[in-house]
């Protein structure tokens, strides 16, 4: 019977290794033992340069998750595969997580579709920096950030006009952080 197991990866080569040992599978005909490996993503939306930009994050780096039916030689093939440093377990021995567990961590973009969340936002700016306007009325302005409301996607920037400090809200996208 088939279990996940979370296989521990050096972190950022996590994609190669669940092809290594897809094909390492092929090549030793364990493949009715392994059944299912998947690298767990999430959806990020990021605003770079003024631009919204969704990329595909891993979820937990450095983790692989794998549906497999263990025995001597599935533990041994993954074990033995460059770039693994071993299961997740006690004592070095692989323990099985539920089967929701794996679900919960492999759905989480549908999940975060179903429920309407919103995908996460990272700009590259934060309270206390000097960000440019780059459209809107306020247009080529420069300020300093105050607040940033994640929720809807907004920063609040403290402008110079006629020389008084004046809060603007502004979308995301609208600024950039002055280099």
């Amino acid at each position: 019977m088939s279990r996940w197991y979370i296989i521990h990866a050096y972190s950022g080569f996590e994609n190669k290794v669940r092809d290594a040992i897809m094909s390492e599978a092929n090549r030793m005909g364990l493949t009715p033992y392994v059944e299912q490996i998947e690298v767990p993503t999430e959806t990020v939306t990021e605003i770079k340069r003024g631009k919204k930009v969704q990329t595909d994050r891993k979820f937990m780096p450095g983790y692989v998750l794998a549906k497999l039916e263990m025995n001597d030689e599935v533990y041994h093939l993954v074990k033995n595969t460059p770039k693994v440093t071993g299961f997740l377990g006690n004592g070095g021995k692989p323990q099985a997580i539920p089967d929701a567990q794996a679900a919960r961590m492999l759905d989480t973009k549908e999940e975060a579709a179903a429920h309407g969340a919103k995908p996460k936002i990272n700009v590259d700016y934060e309270i206390g920096d000097a960000v440019k306007v780059l459209d809107g009325p306020f247009a080529s302005f420069n300020g300093v950030v105050e607040e940033l409301d994640f929720d809807r996607g907004r920063v609040k920037v403290s402008v110079s006009i006629f020389g008084r400090a004046t809060p603007v809200e502004l979308e995301f996208e609208q600024v950039e952080r002055v280099k």
